[in-house]
């Protein structure tokens, strides 16, 4: 037996549905993919298809050599690909995680230029805020913003951000404008932060010439998707904590002030991260360099001047310890968005 032929053939009667559709993609007779199916079962001493007269449908022994199969087939198709002209042109499937905040205001919208010039390659975006298990899962690169300290992986520093606090006018108009951030712990509402992974509630620091402030805030409500928390703040729910490029084209319009002139949060690293010991595919390294230059050029990341002018003026923040680091081993499986 074949077994790459038989396994080809697997997958493509998994992905059409039929034996039927999947020859007629291969450019084969239907019972040479049946014999290729029947004696890769036969080798594997698994039934890995349920057949009927109308359908093909996957047991779950199959279901999990598909999974296996396919990304075992996506590597030599990659691998074929970067020793031929595909290396100039890359193309195929590219699985990727990102925070909703960076996804919704900053990736997405560009993704135009991407695909003007990678325009075969097939992006499967998730977008949230949630944990990824990146091998489980078997996604090609995550990008999370925040500290990574782990061991297992490996990460590559692409920018980083500002964060700032503001209000809606109709939320100051009826609590009044805190003046200190120390304010925030006694006659204030926030919008608070969880994680996605347990709940937990993120206090911050604020920095100015005179000394640091730990905010955890009195609250009312707790978000764990920060596009969610910008829309609390505009509806004059509380006080919120969040990046500028989430917020600036709000305080622009004036539906959200800013608070707390000359007090700043140390800048916050952005990741890409991808699983260790695997060939950086042509496909992810094209993406990671593309993400490092949107990045670059964006005015709410790299450059601190984009904070609201009167804010944090002549003030360096402290430095976020390992950042320098342009490209780190790190160990969790388990990446958090920030």
């Amino acid at each position: 037996m074949d077994k790459f032929s038989a396994m080809q053939a697997f997958v493509r009667v998994v992905e059409a549905g039929t034996f039927t559709k999947a020859a007629d993609s291969m450019g084969v007779p239907k019972p040479s993919v049946t014999r290729l199916i029947q004696d890769l079962e036969k080798e594997l001493d698994t039934k890995l298809l349920n057949r009927t007269t109308r359908k093909v449908t996957v047991t779950v022994d199959g279901a999990a050599y598909y999974e296996q199969a396919s990304r075992l087939l996506g590597e030599v198709q990659e691998l074929e690909s970067s020793m031929s002209r595909a290396k100039a042109s890359p193309r195929g499937k590219l699985k990727v995680d990102i925070p909703s905040s960076l996804g919704m205001s900053i990736i997405i919208p560009a993704l135009p230029e991407f695909y003007a010039r990678y325009p075969d390659i097939q992006l499967e975006l998730g977008v949230s805020d949630r944990p990824i298990d990146i091998i489980a899962e078997n996604v090609d690169c995550v990008i999370r913003g925040g500290e990574i300290t782990d061991q297992s992986l490996v990460a590559r520093r692409i920018g980083e951000f500002y964060m700032m606090t503001c209000a809606s006018p109709a939320y100051l108009k009826r609590h009044g404008t805190p003046q200190h951030p120390a304010e925030l712990e006694e006659s204030h509402k926030m919008i608070r932060y969880a994680s996605p992974r347990d709940g937990k509630l993120y206090s911050f620091t604020m920095y100015s010439d005179t000394g640091s402030v730990e905010i955890h805030g009195k609250h009312q409500l707790s978000v764990n998707d920060s596009n969610a928390g910008v829309a609390a703040a505009l509806a004059a729910l509380g006080v919120l904590h969040t990046a500028t490029f989430l917020v600036q084209h709000h305080i622009s319009s004036g539906a959200l002030e800013p608070l707390f002139s000359g007090w700043c949060t140390e800048a916050k690293p952005i990741f890409v991260v991808y699983p260790p010991n695997r060939h950086l595919s042509n496909k992810v390294r094209v993406f990671v360099d593309w993400i490092a230059e949107l990045f670059s050029k964006h005015d709410l990341i790299q450059r601190k001047s984009s904070l609201p002018e009167a804010m944090c003026k002549g003030w360096a923040a402290p430095a976020v310890p390992g950042t320098a680091v342009v490209e780190t081993a790190v160990a969790s499986q388990v990446l958090e968005a920030a």
